[in-house]
């Protein structure tokens, strides 16, 4: 209590005995101011230096204390000059200012030594990015409660198990270690025999063309990976987008729990090969998942997913997420990420010669120059990068321009409009692989160009490019040059991946030979070179070793089977002739029963007697 009255009082002049109170007080504080001076240390350090404005309540007062402990200290008998007061301030000032910046550089410098596709368990969770947005209270509600009713759910970092979900049981998915080379390991999934017999029954649904199929295969089986998957895609389809995530988010924890104990998501050297059918899902979940995530307004989150993805392959990128990865940093507000990717990868990946880092990479150095607590020399030089990056992106990609002003609802001025350079004939010449890039990156990161200052920035290097090309600069001639012999064809990853994002403008320009075959959700163009570990077994009774007539009474007539219900293994040469005259005995009783059933109507009769006569 005494403590309490001492803060309300705080204004007030101390008395005789609160000063008394005081002196006691200094006592105890002296004995343990050790342990207080590291606790708060330990406490604050990270959090002040981040956000040094944002100081709280208890520390004002603690800081007021302080001051009023100096001042009786002197009023005791302990004299100070106003001037050493003075000087010890101000040094106590410049002490915590190089604390703020030093934790800020040290925590840079933490990043930049990390590897680049290193990834953070707190920033897998999207309700630590909803909790920064909006509050703890807002985004859990009365969620914690309910959390502690069962006991039994296991702790996974990519999704939150739900009280909704079936209860979990293996599924007869495991992961095995296939090979550790250059500190990289190699992990695969498999299907044991159970899941390889409710696999083939998946399949069977999927030909059926019956959603219903797969709903009561989940029934039976509700942690069945491919199931999920697909009637994620079915839910979606029919709006039913909150069922949809929910799917995706069970196919992700069925997987998690079949983890072998050493593979680690965080670590970056943990691969999966997609080749092998077994571990397609995994890739297409963490897919799927990313973006619904950033459809809920979670970019930062969709960004470590993305990170996740591109870990497990960074060499082949069966889902090609580098296409994506530029567009979620800038969502993300992670520009140094994105510029730092740029530096390291561009040697071997060449990543210049995608539209979208063409373009991302100096909108992110642009946006850094906008930054007013970096030094002057990082935003000049952040300026610099941006102006010769954009325009190099400009020559290089022309027919990015126009298609991006219209969907910014910008209307370009007298000289870029009648300028051949970036006019229509920039993206009719353009290759079709390059025509699928551009409408992708369009599509896909228009509204981050919709900013008056980016406007502005943009016009002003679209103009000194033109300058450029009316002088005949060389660089112009060789990108032309590279862009004919360039794009000329796709591979199949970038076919793959926008076949996912189901962006309009990409998938109209997508070519006839992939449009033309059928794409499945759980397994969206496989790869050519498959490792297929197990096969589906052949269907005793296949409609294509059929005739034409017998596939027509088919269709007819459901149950009707020419080559007979039973098919022996063997005799079936012996038998032969039999079963040919008992197949021709019941396609002979099946066009009996049709001819009877079928019934002819009376044709309408008119009173013109000298009509057409009668019918045949």
């Amino acid at each position: 209590f005494a403590q309490i009255t001492t803060e309300e009082s705080e204004d007030e002049p101390p008395s005789g005995e609160e000063q008394a109170d005081a002196r006691l007080d200094e006592r105890d504080a002296a004995e343990g101011s050790n342990e207080g001076a590291g606790a708060e240390e330990a406490e604050g350090d990270g959090e002040e230096a981040e956000q040094p404005d944002q100081t709280p309540v208890l520390s004002n007062k603690s800081r007021k204390k302080k001051k009023k402990r100096k001042t009786k200290k002197t009023s005791a008998g302990e004299t100070l000059e106003d001037n050493d007061l003075e000087d010890i301030d101000s040094l106590l000032e410049k002490i915590e200012d190089t604390n703020g910046l030093s934790q800020q550089t040290q925590s840079r410098i933490i990043a930049d030594s990390r590897p680049l596709l290193y990834v953070e368990h707190r920033n897998l969770n999207p309700e630590n990015e909803l909790k920064r947005y909006f509050g703890a209270r807002a985004v859990l509600g009365d969620q914690r409660p309910r959390q502690r009713q069962r006991q039994y759910v296991r702790s996974t970092w990519l999704t939150a198990p739900k009280n909704t979900w079936p209860r979990y049981s293996k599924t007869g998915i495991a992961m095995q270690l296939v090979d550790t080379r250059r500190g990289v390991q190699y992990f695969t999934f498999e299907h044991h025999r159970e899941y390889q017999q409710v696999q083939f029954k998946f399949l069977d649904a999927v030909e059926s063309m019956d959603p219903n199929n797969i709903v009561l295969l989940l029934q039976m089986n509700p942690y069945h990976v491919d199931s999920l998957l697909q009637l994620s895609d079915v839910c979606r389809m029919q709006e039913d987008q909150e069922m949809a995530r929910d799917l995706i988010e069970r196919a992700l924890y069925s997987l998690e729990c079949a983890f072998h104990p050493v593979f680690s998501l965080t670590s970056g050297t943990c691969r999966l090969d997609y080749r092998r059918p077994e571990n397609r899902a995994f890739f297409l979940a963490l897919f799927k998942h990313l973006m619904f995530l950033e459809k809920r307004g979670c970019p930062r989150t969709a960004l470590e997913f993305c990170k996740l993805i591109l870990s497990l392959d960074p060499e082949n990128d069966p889902l090609c997420v580098l296409l994506l990865i530029d567009f979620l940093s800038l969502r993300a507000r992670e520009y140094t990420f994105l510029t730092r990717m740029f530096q390291e990868w561009e040697s071997h990946r060449n990543l210049s010669q995608l539209p979208n880092f063409a373009f991302s990479v100096p909108l992110a150095y642009f946006f850094l120059s906008q930054q007013e607590e970096r030094s002057e020399l990082e935003l000049s030089q952040a300026r610099e990068r941006a102006a010769r990056l954009i325009q190099l992106a400009l020559i290089m990609f022309p027919s990015v321009l126009m298609p991006l002003l219209d969907r910014c609802s910008v209307q370009p001025d007298a000289r870029v409009a009648s300028h051949s350079f970036f006019g229509l004939n920039a993206q009719i010449s353009q290759p079709p692989a390059l025509n699928q890039l551009t409408s992708l990156y369009v599509g896909r990161t228009h509204s981050l160009w919709k900013d008056p200052a980016v406007m502005a920035w943009l016009e002003t290097n679209v103009h000194e490019v033109l300058r450029m090309v009316d002088t005949r600069d060389p660089l112009v001639e060789e990108s032309e040059h590279k862009r004919k012999m360039r794009y000329q064809s796709a591979p199949r990853n970038i076919y793959r991946h926008i076949i996912l994002s189901e962006m309009k403008e990409a998938t109209a320009a997508l070519p006839l030979e992939v449009t033309s075959q059928p794409v499945m959700g759980f397994d969206p163009l496989p790869p050519l070179d498959s490792i297929v570990s197990y096969t589906r077994p052949e269907r005793t009774n296949h409609p294509s070793n059929e005739s034409t007539l017998s596939l027509f009474f088919r269709s007819l007539l459901p149950n009707f089977n020419l080559q007979g219900d039973i098919r022996h293994d063997g005799d079936e040469e012996a038998g032969a002739g039999q079963d040919l005259n008992q197949g021709v005995n019941r396609l002979m009783a099946a066009m009996r029963d049709m001819l009877a059933n079928i019934q002819f109507q009376e044709p309408p009769r008119d009173d013109n007697p000298e009509g057409d006569g009668d019918w045949d």
